[in-house]
């Protein structure tokens, strides 16, 4: 429950809306004083028989967006983590648009940590596999399928996801950039 974490700011926005980011930004920095972090967490998932143009702006501009309005806050060690998908890598059946714009969102984590290295500023990304979360189970017969394709034998969970990204936004992780760490179980080795 957010009430139980104050520092944390809740903002609703839809990203689909490159126009939201700005607003997004301010009142992040209006509210927490300034901005060394920066995780781009949100996603969509349309399938190809849809309307696939919103993976492409949640999965992709609404990132560029978020960093373009808060890179005048952001000073040498400060961090950018984008969350991709290991679909980047293999094509979900069905949702070759989704896999598309997580593709395009690691080529661009690649070419914005280039860009602002000389800044001091780090840019990554985390490639989930299976997460499983309480709020959204899956079909067990998915899950099943995933789990046998998958080294360790089981979905993920948020925390497994939520440990990656703390550690890249420490000082731990402090000359990585430009990667995007799958974190997946081992899937489809």
């Amino acid at each position: 429950m957010l009430t139980d974490h104050p520092d944390i700011v809740a903002i609703t926005a839809n990203l689909s809306d490159p126009s939201a980011a700005k607003e997004i930004i301010k009142t992040a920095v209006s509210r927490l004083g300034g901005l060394d972090i920066l995780v781009n967490n949100a996603g969509a998932m349309v399938m190809d028989d849809e309307d696939t143009g919103l993976n492409h702006a949640v999965n992709v501009v609404a990132p560029m967006a978020l960093l373009d309005a808060a890179l005048p806050h952001l000073n040498a060690g400060a961090c950018v983590i984008n969350i991709s998908s290991v679909n980047a890598v293999y094509p979900a059946m069905g949702a070759a648009s989704y896999s598309a714009s997580k593709a395009a969102l690691n080529t661009w984590t690649r070419g914005m940590a280039k860009t602002l290295g000389p800044k001091g500023i780090r840019v990554n990304g985390v490639a989930p596999g299976a997460i499983e979360r309480v709020e959204s189970p899956r079909n067990p017969d998915l899950v099943a399928a995933f789990v046998s394709m998958t080294a360790l034998g089981r979905t993920g969970v948020p925390k497994d996801i939520a440990n990656v990204v703390r550690f890249l936004a420490s000082d731990a992780a402090s000359f990585i950039t430009g990667e995007t760490i799958t974190v997946s179980g081992g899937y489809r080795l």
